[in-house]
């Protein structure tokens, strides 16, 4: 039973996601030298995440070169929006406005952001008032 559907990253899959969205396609050595900035993770591992990645159609593998060269097969933004949903569902049980006052209420806002926020609001609020006409 084949499902290419990608699966929830785990907290390392999505440090090697990161990694491969902001860079593009990158060898495994690539890849492991930027986790190693971080953290230090032996070539081995880094080879075997991205194989189990690829496996759970997180990540694409170009075997043409010597190297084989991996790429995200999934986007940052789609990958945000599902780790949000379930996160949103399974904390705040579906509530946007819990999260959002949480979140509001416990980190400061700067004034650019509030602007941003605001304006998000109001396009939301257009967006509604045209959809019920």
């Amino acid at each position: 039973m084949e499902n290419n559907a990608p699966l929830k990253p785990t907290d390392t899959e999505l440090e090697i996601l990161q990694i491969l969205w902001q860079h593009g396609p990158s060898t495994v050595r690539f890849v492991n030298e930027e986790q190693s900035k971080l953290k230090e993770t032996g070539y081995t591992t880094t080879l075997k995440l991205l194989q189990i990645m690829h496996e759970k159609n997180l990540v694409s593998r170009d075997e043409e070169a010597r190297s084989h060269i991996y790429q995200a097969a999934v986007t940052e933004e789609e990958t945000q929006q599902r780790l949000l949903d379930r996160f949103l569902d399974t904390t705040f049980r579906g509530s946007a406005m819990k999260l959002v006052m949480q979140a509001l209420g416990n980190h400061r806002t700067t004034p650019d952001e509030l602007d941003q926020i605001r304006h998000l609001l109001k396009k939301l609020e257009d967006d509604s008032s045209n959809a019920a006409s």
